[in-house]
């Protein structure tokens, strides 16, 4: 028999919040560590009372859980929406204010208004709802856990789209991230047209 793993009380930190508050959104980021590629974001809205096994922190899930929860999650939530700030965005506002950008438009696009919305880290984009910020919010609330997963998995299949436009930076190997890899293939091939120019991309190899 199938372990049926269930956290929770992830669900009941929003269950109470919405004694107050009856429409929650949770909200998350992908992507702002990156050297290349656009900053996602996600929104997403659950009914009380429903209950998503294995849900949790999108970091602490393999890629293939985080599959399945995406289509689970994409079925059964009142509202979700994933958005984007783009490369062009980041390098004219910095990373912060593109992904403070990429939230907004994720939670305008939610089609329902939140009574509140909780956003990942340790701070809160404009908002027409009123907003809180909760540090590691993805471990502590499902809907914001929800979000990361979307949030997650959609930057990842679309680093994997821009590593069959550009294969030779292998983007699938380490979607963006700066690694020892990626460094070596800037250094080789030159910045391309998806490298956020107002990151650091040559590798520092100061002691």
């Amino acid at each position: 028999m199938q372990k049926i793993i269930l956290h929770k009380e992830l669900f009941d930190y929003d269950s109470e919040l919405r004694k107050d508050f009856p429409v929650i959104c949770g909200v998350d980021e992908a992507g702002r560590g990156p050297l290349a590629g656009d900053v996602y974001a996600s929104a997403v809205v659950l009914s009380d009372g429903l209950l998503i096994d294995y849900l949790n922190d999108s970091k602490k899930l393999s890629e293939k859980r985080r599959e399945e929860l995406y289509d689970e999650i994409i079925e059964k939530a009142d509202a979700y929406c994933i958005a984007t700030a783009t490369v062009a965005e980041i390098d004219s506002l910095n990373i912060l204010q593109a992904t403070m950008l990429a939230m907004k438009r994720a939670v305008a696009g939610l089609g329902i208004k939140p009574d509140l919305a909780l956003i990942d880290g340790n701070r809160t984009p404009e908002l027409e709802c009123k907003s809180r910020f909760i540090i590691k919010g993805d471990a502590i609330s499902a809907s914001i856990a929800s979000a990361s997963i979307l949030a997650k998995v959609s930057r990842d299949r679309y680093m994997k789209q821009l590593a069959v436009k550009y294969p030779e930076y292998c983007f699938e190997k380490h979607n963006g991230y700066p690694t020892k890899l990626h460094y070596e293939m800037i250094e080789k091939y030159g910045i391309s047209d998806v490298h956020r120019r107002s990151f650091r991309l040559e590798k520092n190899d100061k002691k």
